[in-house]
């Protein structure tokens, strides 16, 4: 798990600086001292007004086509986090999970976050 400030280089011309990601041991060969070279299992972009619009198209799009296998939108102001997963080249919801609810995900089998307790001590 790393977060910001940390470069993912996707491409030559495609540089990302997300809020937080997730890259899984068999991929560590694309983490280096400087940025993160190559594409990352999960990224999750904490949204704010200014960035709502980037976050929802701009990245979205992005990240779909470099092969983000999830997405995950955290809106702090709403208290919920959306929950994308890529199929076919494109971003499917899987769930939006509010401030009560405990997160879970494909990517994740297993994985249980309690989102009231993660909104309580933001």
């Amino acid at each position: 798990i790393f977060f910001a400030p940390l470069d993912v280089v996707l491409s030559e011309h495609d540089v990302v600086l997300p809020d937080l990601l997730y890259i899984s041991g068999t991929r560590k060969g694309i983490v280096h001292h400087e940025n993160i070279q190559g594409v990352p299992d999960l990224i999750i972009e904490i949204t704010s007004p200014s960035s709502i619009e980037r976050d929802r198209l701009i990245k979205k799009e992005l990240y779909a086509r470099f092969g983000v296998q999830e997405y995950w939108l955290v809106d702090l102001k709403e208290k919920h986090v959306e929950v994308l997963t890529l199929n076919e080249g494109r971003y499917d919801l899987v769930a939006v999970f509010f401030e009560q609810d405990t997160l879970s995900t494909p990517l994740f089998p297993g994985l249980a976050l309690s989102l009231s307790h993660i909104f309580s001590t933001i």
